[in-house]
């Protein structure tokens, strides 16, 4: 019955305890036995568990017998929290009607809490705040409430006290669910099949399965149901729901959360944000969808075993079904062969995709130094959107050359203030304002370059402020911005994945750094090697690695000096006819080195 039935989700700032929540309340309504219980039961990647951050929302479906006596099923989707994965809280609030927003009890709102509050507000969610970790001696409950209030405006009368890890409050939380979490959207009013695909994954066995929440009619297995955005009939094979395991049935009703299995044989058959409607009386418009992630850093994937090049397109291929955010195309490279252009919401996204496929799929990977999307004019007029260093077009051709800026929140406690202006200063940020979230923390906006915001300007905040300062960022604008391209040369020669493009105050800064690395990096030859750093025709910097040098003249035991200078002139000559023809190769290592060079 659609009475009984309630879809909520998780959101927080990340370490905020969404996954312990999830396990209290998966484990208090008996979905899974305790001998089969685990921490972070949701999250099934090897590396959320070591890394202990969602990366993936996980959709499971509970069955709760309120104090009311009915019995209703509770559709949960546990999302991440980390501002990279966004995107991934973004399409799980489209599924559900209700939220439950965590805010820990030691730390109160920071800054991905308030970025997940509007986003709920902006798909008109009933919000019930959830303070959690209370049973904690640091936990200070009447100031976080009072923060809700302040900052959110939920009386703080409507805040629910538990604490995961030990299960108290949880039943409230459930009782909660019931009462105040509003029924499926638009239930009675439409009874042809709507379903919305909100996520998919990709199964050995079983081909691609998709994860749909049914707006209205019915779906049953084998019916004959409709793509709507490529306009292809598939049969159904297998439905059910995540219990959490996937557990088959015969029919997933009007707003219920379950997969499907279509038999689907091409990965890219299956959009998410889809609609799947009945072949036979198909409606007319499909439902809204999905706004198209952007993707913010972009990044070169190349295998380090060329015949490794399909492989990594499947690969890319299965990961872009299971994570809608990734984009990727070919390119090639005159150092590194064939490989992919691939496009992230950052840094962290781009971290968890590269460990995934080399995991996942065994596929040793080089990533080339990450970089942003510039916007270019040329003189004839033309716009280009530049996210490759290769394609950077001759400096006559250029009327404008725009950078994107972001918008960013930082919240911080008083006494770090004036480090997070420093910082942001240091990295091109502009002041904008403060707001005050209470006697102890500020909220301050700055307006930054998105490249600065991709150098490690996360790790450096928290290092600067010993962990307690929390960020979001979001989109704001293009901006005109003096831009250069910088080669890096070995031995005179330009190594195109190790090129990159820079404001000009800071490239000569970069350019050194990679130099020095690169140096550190490249095995000894037995001739010089020089690594240069070049704007047009311009040198800006320059290491040189010294030659390996077999004493020539250890034979000689004395007499006359012209004999010492006649083998070292012979040698001289030797390794300058080695360098004409000899070629550089650059190790891995080197590559990943420049991911993590500060700007």
């Amino acid at each position: 019955m659609t009475k009984n039935i309630r879809n909520f989700c998780i959101i927080a700032h990340i370490d905020h305890g969404k996954s312990t929540l999830a396990d209290r309340l998966i484990q208090l309504t008996g979905t899974v036995s305790d001998r089969d219980m685990k921490e972070q039961l949701l999250d099934t990647m090897d590396i959320e568990r070591e890394r202990g951050i969602t990366i993936k929302m996980q959709a499971v479906r509970l069955e709760y017998r309120a104090k009311d006596g009915e019995m209703y099923i509770l559709n949960l989707i546990d999302t991440p929290g980390h501002v990279d994965f966004s995107y991934e809280v973004s399409r799980s609030l489209a599924a559900c009607e209700g939220a439950l927003l965590l805010v820990d009890s030691t730390q109160g709102i920071e800054a991905q809490t308030m970025a997940n509050f509007y986003l709920a507000l902006e798909h008109d969610l009933e919000i019930i705040p959830v303070v959690n970790k209370v049973d904690l001696p640091s936990a200070d409950i009447e100031k976080v409430t009072g923060e809700i209030e302040h900052v959110l405006g939920i009386p703080a009368s409507d805040c629910l006290l538990t604490s995961a890890k030990t299960g108290l409050g949880i039943p409230d939380v459930l009782e909660a669910i019931v009462k105040r979490v509003p029924l499926p959207r638009n239930p009675e009013t439409m009874t042809t099949l709507r379903a919305l695909i909100f996520d998919a994954h990709y199964d050995e066995y079983k081909g691609v399965i998709i994860y749909v929440r049914v707006v209205s009619g019915e779906l049953v297995k084998g019916q004959k149901i409709l793509l709507m955005s490529i306009d292809k009939t598939y049969e159904v094979l297998e439905i059910g729901f995540f219990k959490p395991k996937m557990t088959a049935s015969q029919k997933i009703d009007t707003g219920e959360v379950g997969y499907v299995i279509l038999n689907i044989k091409n990965v890219s058959d299956a959009n998410i944000g889809d609609t799947l409607t009945d072949a036979k009386n198909p409606v007319d418009t499909p439902l809204p969808g999905y706004k198209e992630a952007k993707p913010m850093v972009f990044c070169g994937f190349y295998p380090v075993d060329t015949e490794q090049f399909p492989d990594l397109r499947d690969a890319l291929e299965r990961l872009q079904l299971n994570d809608s955010s990734l984009h990727f195309e070919t390119e090639s490279s005159q150092a590194l062969g064939f490989g992919f252009r691939c496009g992230f919401l950052g840094l962290l996204h781009l971290d968890i995709i590269q460990e995934r496929l080399e995991r996942e799929f065994n596929i040793d990977i080089v990533a080339t130094a990450p970089n942003v999307t510039y916007r270019i004019t040329k003189t004839d007029g033309e716009i280009i959107m530049l996210d490759n260093p290769s394609n950077f077009p001759p400096v006559q051709q250029i009327a404008v050359m725009e950078e994107p800026i972001m918008g960013l929140s930082v919240i911080t406690p008083n006494s770090f203030i004036g480090t997070v202006m420093e910082l942001t200063q240091e990295h091109r940020g502009l002041y904008q304002k403060t707001e005050y979230i209470d006697s102890e923390r500020q909220l301050i906006k700055f307006l930054i370059p998105l490249n600065e915001l991709i150098s490690n300007f996360f790790d450096k905040l928290k290092s600067a402020t010993r962990g307690y300062a929390s960020m979001d960022y979001w989109f704001e604008a293009y901006q005109p911005a003096r831009l250069v391209k910088v080669n890096m040369l070995i031995n005179g020669d330009p190594v195109d994945a190790l090129s990159f493009i820079s404001h000009e105050s800071k490239s000569v800064y970069i350019a050194r750094r990679m130099a020095e690395k690169l140096k550190e990096l490249i095995p000894r030859q037995l001739y010089e090697v020089n690594i240069q750093g070049a704007v047009g025709g311009k040198v800006i910097c320059r290491e040189t690695i010294k030659a390996m040098r077999k004493n020539v003249t250890a034979k000689c035991y004395g007499g006359d000096i012209s004999r010492k200078r006649k083998l070292l002139e012979k040698q001289k000559e030797g390794k300058k006819r080695m360098k004409s023809i000899g070629s550089i190769e650059v190790p891995k290592e080197a590559f990943l080195a420049v991911l993590k060079i500060d700007s």
